[in-house]
């Protein structure tokens, strides 16, 4: 039985301690596809003021690169210390011992330089912080930040999350996703040759993919180097424009049986030392139109371990 490498793994290899990562979501930070750099209304799956008014009713401050002050600094930091603080005390109850503060909500490149590095560096300063993992977006970075990053890894382990979801281009217009696939292989290629690791996320389940075009996007991820995956399936939530396809017919959710088909052909093409971040994904509250399946999270890993057992395989 071969064992998969998860991002546990890794880290109890690698520095023989339990590592976890501490989520973190900062006001002002938001996303090119949302504020109309890029695109407008964001990809269709995600939930914003676009498909759900109240959101976006009062008026609010959001960063990107080009701004000149940031008002909300302060409050930043101590979101990040709150967070942070919460927790890694939930955390250190259940054995773990070192954290990685991950910046996951929205895309958290996308502010001037000089925002990032005091909001990354306070997080560094965390009590048993050792790294970064930051979620973004391939037209969010530039060289400066990559460059800037590149530093801060000689001394902690820093990660760059790039949302892939897909190498087709017909599949990335049909989401709205306001890039092409050229632009993620290279900002991927460019964060590897820095020194930088890199995980990819994809999306099985994508409107109009076949099992072959999921199958390839996992395949063209691992060609570009990515070190780590996530993978999950694309579920329907309300207020979004995926939504309004879902309602009226025009758009239907991967099955249960589909998705975990195509997960155990996806592990014949990762490399064995592949880090595993994730396998599957979901909602379990009533924002979630479908599949019904992706509303127990804990029941669709019982049925991905056990079909992964009989591959020989644990994850």
């Amino acid at each position: 039985m071969r064992e998969i490498i998860t991002f546990g793994k890794y880290y109890k290899k690698r520095i023989k301690k339990r590592v976890k990562k501490i989520p973190l979501g900062l006001s002002g930070f938001t996303c090119p596809n949302i504020d109309g750099r890029v695109a407008k209304g964001g990809c269709t799956f995600c939930e914003n003021e676009s498909f759900a008014p109240n959101l976006g009713k009062s008026k609010k401050f959001f960063l990107n690169p080009d701004t000149k002050e940031n008002p909300l600094l302060q409050k930043q930091i101590q979101e990040i210390e709150f967070q942070y603080s919460a927790t890694a005390g939930y955390y250190r109850q259940k054995g773990y011992e070192k954290f990685l503060a991950y910046f996951q909500a929205f895309t958290n490149t996308y502010a001037p330089l000089d925002t990032l590095q005091k909001l990354y560096e306070h997080a560094l300063s965390q009590e048993d912080c050792i790294g970064l993992s930051i979620g973004t977006r391939s037209d969010s970075v530039n060289e400066e930040v990559l460059d800037y990053l590149a530093k801060l890894s000689s001394a902690y382990e820093i990660w760059i999350e790039y949302g892939i979801q897909s190498v087709f281009d017909e599949t990335l217009e049909k989401i709205n996703r306001g890039h092409d696939s050229k632009s993620v292989e290279q900002w991927i290629k460019r964060s590897k040759d820095k020194g930088l690791k890199v995980c990819g996320h994809v999306i099985f389940g994508l409107p109009d993919e076949t099992q072959e075009m999921m199958l390839e996007t996992v395949q063209k991820a691992v060609d570009w180097g990515i070190d780590s995956i996530k993978i999950h399936p694309l579920y329907v939530v309300k207020n979004t424009a995926l939504a309004i396809d879902y309602m009226k017919g025009r758009f239907t959710p991967i099955t249960q049986e589909l998705y975990i088909d195509t997960l155990l052909k996806a592990f014949d093409i990762l490399p064995k030392d592949m880090v595993v971040q994730r396998v599957t994904a979901g909602i379990g509250d009533s924002s979630l139109l479908g599949p019904s399946w992706c509303a127990d999270k804990n029941a669709q890993l019982r049925s991905i371990r056990q079909a992964l057992i009989k591959k020989g395989l644990r994850y």
